[in-house]
């Protein structure tokens, strides 16, 4: 990994993107049995019926795993300060999601040089589904 410098990024710098396969049924079990999230609006498709939904949809936690993995492929986890996720859309069976990240702050806190980054995980019609923001803590 080619960890960042604080030196060498600048406000607009844009984080290298991250295109995952799409959601489907096998992603949702997984994640389910990974997460201990077994709530059956994601994982049963009667009960989403019942509950109004077409289908069954991803967590929104994933979305936000997802986002987390955008960072960490980007500053080894030590380094993130803060992670926030603001859930705006249903990932539906079949999308494909897209995480970009764009760095809004740079500032030092108790001589600590960080970024601040807002975070998207859109759908592939660009569609947002979570927005975020991120504070990382960078060398020099």
């Amino acid at each position: 990994m080619n960890i960042p410098q604080y030196s060498d990024v600048q406000v607009g710098d844009q984080l290298p993107p991250l295109t995952l396969p799409p959601v489907d049924r096998t992603t949702l079990a997984l994640y389910a049995g990974a997460s201990g999230d077994h709530n059956q609006v994601h994982i049963d498709i009667d009960f989403a019926r019942k509950s109004r939904y077409p289908d069954v949809f991803a967590h929104g936690m994933l979305s936000a795993a997802y986002l987390g993995r955008l960072l960490t492929a980007w500053v080894p986890q030590p380094q993130i300060r803060s992670l926030s996720v603001r859930f705006v859309g249903i990932t539906q069976l079949g999308h494909i999601p897209h995480l970009s990240g764009r760095i809004v702050e740079k500032f030092e806190v108790d001589g600590e040089k960080r970024v601040r980054i807002e975070l998207l995980c859109a759908n592939q019609y660009g569609e947002p589904r979570l927005t975020g923001e991120a504070v990382v803590a960078l060398d020099r």
